[in-house]
C-alpha cells in the first residue's frame, strides 16, 4: 500500500506543475491590473511604479512566473496587495474554518442520505420510493442560497435560535457553540448533498440486491438486515465513496455561495474577496489550495477502496 501511495503521489506530481501554469496563465490573462487598487484612484506616478517594481511586474512574464512557481514549491506564494500579509499565511487562517464546515456538510448529508437511499432500495417502486426520491429531486433542485435564506428566515429572524451569521468557533474549544455556529450553513450545504448521496447509493444498491449472492444470503436463512448491512451495503459502497469524496473535496475548497450567504470566514469567502480586491497573489494561492485538496482526496478514496472492497490489490 506504501509503494502504490508513493506511485500514486508521483502520478499526481505533473498534474500540480501543470495545473499550476495555468493558473499562473489564466491569472496572468485577466484585463487589468492589481496596481490601480494597490495605490487607490489619487495614486501618482512614483506611487505606481513603486508598485509595480516591489510586485515584479517590470519584470519578463517567464521570470514572474518562475519566481512565483520557484516560491510555491516551498509554500512562499507571496504577499497579499492588500493586508501585506504572506499570502500562505492568510490561507492557513482560514483552513480550519472551511474543513470544519465541510466535513459538518458531509456528515448532514450522510445522515439525511443514506436512510433515504437504503428504504427507497429496499422497497422500490412503493409510494415512499416514490415520495423519498421526489425529497431528493427537491433537495438537488432548491439553489444553496435560497435554501439558506429561507433557514436565517426560519430560525435566526423568527425563532431567534441561531445566529444569522456564523462566525468560526473551532469545535475542540467549545463543541455546542461551534454545532450553533456552523449547524445552518452545515445544513444547508447537506441538504443538498444529501440528495445526490441518496441517489448515488439508491441505484447502487438496487445493482447490487439483484445479484446472485444476495440470493444465496436469503436462501441460508440470514434477516434482511443483515443481508442489507453485511453485504449489500458494503459492495454498494464503491461508486458511492468516490461521490463522497468529490463533495468533500468541493467543500473543503470552499463553498463560495453558501460562505456569502452566511458571511461564513472560509476559504470560498476568502476567494471571493481576492478576486473583488484584484489581489492576484492571493487569488493565486487559494486556487492552487483548492487543486491540492481535490488531488489528495482523490488518493484518499483510491487508498479506502482497498479497505472497503478486499478484492482491490495495490501490491
Amino acid at each position: 500500500m506504501t509503494g502504490y501511495i508513493i506511485r500514486r503521489l508521483l502520478q499526481l506530481l505533473p498534474v500540480v506543475i501543470i495545473a499550476s501554469v495555468g493558473i499562473w496563465g489564466m491569472i496572468y490573462a485577466v484585463p487589468g491590473s492589481p496596481i490601480g487598487a494597490i495605490v487607490g484612484e489619487n495614486g501618482t506616478q512614483e506611487q505606481i511604479q513603486a508598485a509595480i517594481e516591489r510586485l515584479g511586474l517590470d519584470q519578463p512574464i517567464m521570470v514572474q512566473f518562475w519566481q512565483w512557481f520557484k516560491g510555491a514549491i516551498v509554500g512562499d506564494f507571496g504577499y497579499s496587495t492588500q493586508s501585506r500579509d504572506p499570502v500562505l499565511q492568510v490561507i492557513l487562517y482560514r483552513i480550519p474554518a472551511t474543513v470544519q464546515l465541510g466535513v459538518f456538510a458531509i456528515v448532514v448529508g450522510l445522515v439525511l442520505g443514506i436512510p433515504v437511499a437504503i428504504i427507497s432500495a429496499v422497497y422500490p417502486g412503493s409510494w415512499i420510493d416514490r415520495a423519498l426520491s421526489g425529497w431528493s429531486a427537491l433537495a438537488l433542485g432548491v439553489p444553496t442560497f435560497w435554501l439558506g435564506i429561507l433557514l436565517i428566515l426560519l430560525f435566526s429572524v423568527q425563532l431567534q435560535w441561531l445566529p444569522s451569521a456564523s462566525g468560526y468557533v473551532s469545535f475542540f474549544e467549545a463543541p455546542l457553540q461551534a454545532i450553533k455556529n456552523t449547524f445552518l450553513p452545515a445544513l444547508t450545504l447537506g441538504t443538498y448533498v444529501s440528495g445526490i448521496f441518496a441517489r448515488f447509493l439508491r441505484a447502487s444498491l438496487l445493482g447490487e440486491l439483484k445479484a446472485d449472492y444476495v440470493r444465496t444470503a436469503r436462501s441460508k436463512g440470514l434477516k434482511e438486515r443483515d443481508v442489507i448491512g453485511r453485504h449489500v451495503l458494503r459492495n454498494a459502497l464503491l461508486p458511492f465513496v468516490t461521490v463522497v469524496g468529490l463533495m468533500a473535496a468541493a467543500f473543503i475548497g470552499g463553498t463560495v455561495v453558501t460562505e456569502a450567504v452566511f458571511t461564513y470566514p472560509g476559504i470560498g469567502r476568502l476567494l471571493i474577496q481576492a478576486i473583488t480586491t484584484r489581489d492576484y497573489p492571493l487569488i493565486q494561492g487559494c486556487i492552487l489550495f483548492i487543486l491540492i485538496v481535490h488531488v489528495l482526496i482523490n488518493l484518499l478514496v483510491d487508498v479506502l477502496y482497498a479497505y472497503i472492497d478486499p478484492r482491490i490489490d495495490y501490491s
